[in-house]
């Protein structure tokens, strides 16, 4: 398992830095640097840290972005979304650096790199409380429902974390343009988060009455 998961990762990240880079035009990109080695860091930590102590968690995470019991909507949302992520990191390249049409402020970009950590930091929480927690919309052989850590806040802390990512990432590369199609990433996630939760109140027993006790899907007071 260590020989794929080290492949895994390395493709991922050399795949992660050509996105980047390629239509950058350049290496000399600061916040291009401190963001993959921020993944690096963290995707490895997290990584790490289930092998350790939640290795099936660790096998369903590293599985295909599309699966045979995963809800087909969720398929067809999962591929568009790859789609547009990665097109929207390739467009952050072009604004910042090879267009050079953003300039954002050295401490702005700081700040970005201090949202991701917390994205990673609340995804690690996310991790050690639910082992159920896999990357596609699917109910699993003996799942139930997890009401404690970053659950007690949200239904969904996992999807509250990317919010960090998806306004830090853009601050940190220095690209209003990635900022401003943020919302657009956002309607992505809570399109997501209702296939997700008709599928949890269809197929998990005790979701509804969890989510009778945590009103909230993926901010506090908000939505």
């Amino acid at each position: 398992m260590m020989r794929r998961l080290t492949l895994q990762i390395t493709l991922w990240l050399a795949f992660m830095a050509a996105v980047l880079f390629w239509p950058a035009g350049t290496f000399d990109w600061r916040g291009g640097w401190i963001y993959l080695g921020e993944i690096t860091i963290g995707t490895v930590a997290i990584t790490w840290w289930m092998l350790r102590h939640s290795p099936e968690l660790l096998r369903e995470r590293l599985g295909s972005p599309l699966q045979k019991k995963q809800v087909f909507w969720d398929k067809v949302l999962m591929a568009i979304i790859f789609v547009g992520f990665y097109g929207w990191m390739a467009l952050m390249g072009l604004d910042a650096k090879r267009w050079g049409l953003s300039h954002v402020p050295e401490r702005l970009s700081d700040t970005g790199a201090v949202l991701i950590a917390i994205c990673f930091f609340i995804a690690w929480l996310t991790f050690r409380e639910n082992s159920f927690a896999a990357p596609v919309v699917k109910i699993q052989s003996g799942q139930t429902v997890i009401s404690t850590g970053p659950y007690r806040f949200v239904r969904h802390p996992m999807y509250a974390s990317a919010l960090f990512y998806f306004l830090g990432m853009p601050l940190l590369l220095g690209s209003w343009i990635g900022l401003a199609c943020t919302p657009l990433l956002v309607v992505a996630l809570m399109i997501r988060i209702l296939i997700e939760e008709r599928a949890l109140r269809q197929g998990l027993a005790g979701y509804d009455d969890y989510a009778a006790r945590v009103r909230y899907r993926l901010v506090p007071y908000v939505w």
